[in-house]
């Protein structure tokens, strides 16, 4: 019989241990240079005209608007990060069409709310859909995800659109990646950072960091002094080497061929990974007969599931489907071995488009002013299969600190990241 190890490289899956850290570095730094020139990426590397120089004083505050899933929430933020009156309200547009009138309205009311708590004149808007940031910090709706129903939305400058209905004088939006990198000025304190890097790692996955303008060829007019933040679309890199499951699984999607890389690191997606190396091992023959038999009929894995088999885990209160399908302790043994492999290589990619970013910044050099990363989502830090975080912390250790005498500090998790950073953009 094969080992795991065998049949996992004999279709393509690259372990952790052998991944080529250079040559991924020298491809991802690749694309984010043609992404920044305009030429074909695929990483979009989207201009936010949004800078994070300055230091914020303590004791400012701004009103924020955080436009997510199916809930919006408003609230007051306020430095050193604090939130308060913050209110959840179903987000416009989950529950049935809404016209323009009644999606911009909805936020509207919201600001009215927080229009009469103290120091709140300024006002941040976390916007986590497809847009285009433009220089007056406002963005323009490519088109909607997670299933919101407001066409009409489409097209606009949904800032702008805002203050037409409030009279405010004036508002920054952002996306949440670009407010989680802010969210990290927010733990500086004493400290000095020599730049900033946004990261999430949660059902999708996406980094920001902060670029100089000479070298964001795509844009004239910019100064070449100065610098913003890009948006860089990092779930969209495609240079990794892939296995015939991750060519399965993504051909399974409602997206097939857009998001390579979020699918072989991101929560969304480690389960699907996981249930078509499981299928096809059986079909080698690596399992008994009865748990390839109930493989047979199982036509989804959640990553909880997967992840909590293979630690071992067993959540209070949660049947884990492959508890009950791997029963036979050969069997479950096998699936350890062949599960394992697939967080341990999402780690160290995890890790790979961290340096990039870093590198790319030219920033780190001095110890004692590191490139700081604000790390959000839930898969980052709630991974139990194996110890991710610290993984991700040795990889990077190697790549930057050992190789580079390159110095980052991955931040203390900020709550409530996206909102904290609108705030910042605000008072920014």
């Amino acid at each position: 019989m094969k080992t795991p190890e065998q049949f996992l490289e004999e279709n393509g899956f690259v372990a952790a241990a052998d991944l080529d850290r250079a040559a991924l570095l020298s491809a991802f730094i690749s694309e984010m240079e043609k992404g920044l020139k305009g030429e074909p990426s695929s990483l979009m590397m989207i201009p936010t005209f949004v800078g994070v120089n300055g230091k914020i004083p303590e004791g400012s505050s701004a009103a924020v608007l955080d436009a997510g899933g199916t809930n919006f929430r408003g609230a007051i933020v306020s430095i050193p990060p604090k939130i308060s009156d913050k209110q959840n309200q179903p987000m416009p547009g989950t529950k049935g069409e809404v016209d323009e009138e009644t999606f911009y309205n909805a936020f509207a009311a919201e600001v009215k709310r927080l229009e009469g708590k103290p120091s709140c004149k300024k006002l941040g808007w976390c916007f986590s859909y497809p847009a285009e940031a433009t220089k007056d910090l406002d963005a323009k709706l490519v088109r909607w995800t997670k299933n919101i129903k407001a066409p009409a939305i489409v097209g606009q400058f949904v800032g702008k659109e805002l203050l037409k209905r409030t009279g405010g004088e004036g508002i920054a939006v952002v996306n949440d990646t670009v407010a989680t990198l802010l969210a990290a000025k927010a733990t500086e304190g004493d400290k000095t950072y020599s730049s900033y890097i946004g990261f999430i790692l949660g059902t999708g996955t996406n980094t920001a960091y902060v670029e100089k303008n000479k070298n964001i060829l795509k844009m004239s007019g910019l100064d070449p002094e100065g610098s913003m933040i890009i948006n860089a679309e990092s779930g969209a890199f495609d240079k990794a080497p892939r296995s015939k499951f991750d060519d399965a699984a993504d051909a399974k999607t409602g997206n097939p061929g857009i998001g390579l890389l979020e699918k072989m690191i991101a929560g969304a997606y480690l389960g699907g990974v996981g249930l078509e190396i499981y299928k096809a091992a059986a079909k080698e023959g690596l399992f008994s007969k009865e748990a390839a038999s109930a493989l047979g009929g199982l036509g989804a894995l959640e990553t909880m599931d997967f992840d909590n088999f293979c630690a071992g885990f067993k959540k209070e209160g949660r049947d884990n489907v492959l508890d009950t399908i791997f029963s036979n302790p050969d069997d479950a043994k096998m699936a350890k071995r062949l599960g394992l492999p697939v967080f341990e290589r999402a780690a160290v990619l995890t890790a790979v488009q961290l340096a990039a970013f870093v590198i790319k910044s030219g920033e780190g050099a001095d110890p004692s002013a590191p490139v700081a990363i604000n790390a959000d989502g839930s898969t980052y830090y709630k991974t139990r299969a194996i110890p991710f975080d610290a993984t991700v912390r040795r990889e990077l250790d190697e790549m930057l600190v050992q190789r580079r005498n390159v110095h980052y500090a991955i931040t203390p998790q900020v709550d409530d990241a996206p909102m904290v950073g609108a705030a910042i953009a605000a008072m920014l």
